[in-house]
């Protein structure tokens, strides 16, 4: 009986634990590819997924295409302190690091060989049905390119 009603109180305190440490960011996003503005020559994230992942990080998985064209996949784990972590998968960079400005905002940046390639700042509508992610990168040709992705939650 002791067992049972630990287990039972385990699983409440984990279950509060996730509520409390959840985000706004936290979920499927799917591109809205109307509202969006995307760089000419770049590729594009279709699927952005954020979740927990044990102890207290998130995990970021971005499904898309590349600028030539073909499937990408790319997985990040870490904290939204700052802080760089690696990113698996992506050709272009090796690391990124997320800031949360407020509940709803945050910066990001990636970087490839320790210089940032990329950065932006994501905003999560006010309904939390909508996020809008701005950013500026080196394009194909090594210009400067601005991009304005709109995304729904799934």
């Amino acid at each position: 009986m002791k067992s049972k009603t630990t287990l039972v109180a385990l699983a409440v305190w984990l279950a509060a634990g996730a509520l409390c440490f959840g985000s706004a960011f936290d979920g499927t996003w799917k591109l809205n590819a109307k509202k969006s503005h995307l760089g000419r020559g770049m590729g594009r994230n279709d699927t952005v997924k954020y979740e927990m992942s044990f102890p207290f990080r998130t995990k970021v998985t971005i499904d898309g295409v590349n600028a030539k064209g073909k499937p990408s996949h790319d997985e990040w784990v870490g904290t939204f302190d700052g802080k760089d972590y690696p990113v698996t998968g992506d050709p272009d960079s090796d690391a990124r690091g997320y800031r949360k400005v407020d509940d709803r905002t945050m910066e990001y940046w990636v970087k490839k060989g320790g210089k940032v390639v990329a950065s932006g700042k994501i905003m999560v509508a006010p309904d939390g049905k909508s996020r809008t992610v701005t950013s500026t990168g080196m394009g194909p040709k090594g210009k400067k390119v601005h991009t304005t992705a709109v995304y729904d939650k799934a």
